[in-house]
């Protein structure tokens, strides 16, 4: 759809936005799912291509013309792939969905309720299940991250979903692959640091928005399915790269002090190398060169705090 028919139609309650990276099918799989499940509040779909090998995005748009595609030509990762579609978004409340997932039901609407009824509320996250069976619990909140050792837990990761995590509560951290915020809220936080380009980010936003006063919540009612790790492979270089490189850039945007000291300290001197000699017993070069090459880049890395 045109960007101009579209200004002429009402404001949606919600914009789904989901960055697609040579991801054709699960995306179309996802917006099919979408389609035949939601009913009960007005939405709007905007696929933001992120630099796919082909574009993604005209075959989308050829196949969906109700929705709305954006095309990079580069890939801007996460953060800059759904802070382009948060800038044409029109509606009330932005939904951040990653494309390997899936709805099965119409309870996106209890999102909107929940940052209704909680005026403290910034944003919030469904409970999201793996897709592949038996469907266990991946995400129902997160603690809070350790002081130094940035270690937190998912809470029922794993478990299977026997409604022991169905209460709506406030959670320490919203899950990236699904996560509504108000639109008026990004308004008075900004965007999305795009500094990371891949982990990380959506954990310093959640950061960012806590310390300005708002509360984020976890709402069960509304469950996401998540086939997960489709575009970077569940144990890959590019993964363990930038996890590596930028566990020590979110300790150094979000500790200060001799907090920020100690949390470089333990991941240079005690975590990282952990997974060097694990991956050395493994004989899993690329890994280790991985984990090299995040740290060196971290070092490297200019203008930190942007």
């Amino acid at each position: 759809m045109t960007k101009n028919k579209q200004q002429m139609l009402p404001q949606p309650d919600i914009s789904i936005i989901t960055v697609n990276y040579n991801g054709l099918q699960d995306t179309c799989e996802m917006i099919v799912s979408l389609q035949a499940h939601l009913h009960r509040c007005t939405y709007e779909i905007i696929v933001v291509d992120n630099g796919s090998r082909q574009n993604e995005a005209a075959l989308i748009q050829q196949r969906f013309p109700s929705i709305r595609t954006i095309r990079s030509e580069k890939n801007r990762g996460f953060a800059g792939g759904n802070n382009l579609g948060i800038c044409e978004a029109r509606g009330k409340y932005i939904f951040l969905l990653n494309n390997d997932t899936y709805v099965e039901d119409d309870t996106l609407f209890y999102l909107c309720e929940t940052l209704t009824q909680h005026p403290e509320a910034a944003a919030v996250s469904p409970k999201i299940r793996f897709a592949a069976p038996p469907q266990h619990i991946q995400y129902a909140g997160f603690t809070p991250m350790s002081r130094y050792t940035l270690r937190n837990k998912s809470i029922g990761y794993n478990e299977p979903d026997k409604k022991q995590y169905d209460r709506t509560i406030p959670t320490a951290f919203l899950h990236g692959a699904a996560m509504m915020i108000r639109q008026d809220i990004i308004e008075k936080v900004g965007l999305m640091p795009e500094i990371y380009f891949l982990y990380y980010e959506e954990m310093d936003w959640c950061n960012h928005i806590a310390n300005k006063g708002y509360q984020l919540y976890y709402e069960p009612r509304c469950t996401i399915y998540h086939k997960e790790s489709k575009s970077t492979g569940s144990d890959s270089p590019l993964k363990t790269y930038y996890l590596t490189r930028n566990r020590l850039l979110y300790a150094w945007r979000n500790r200060q002090g001799t907090a920020r000291v100690i949390a470089l300290l333990y991941q240079v001197c005690i975590a990282i190398p952990k997974n060097l000699i694990v991956n050395l017993s493994s004989c899993k070069t690329s890994q280790l060169k991985a984990i090299t090459k995040g740290i060196t880049d971290f070092i490297c890395l200019k203008n930190k705090t942007l």
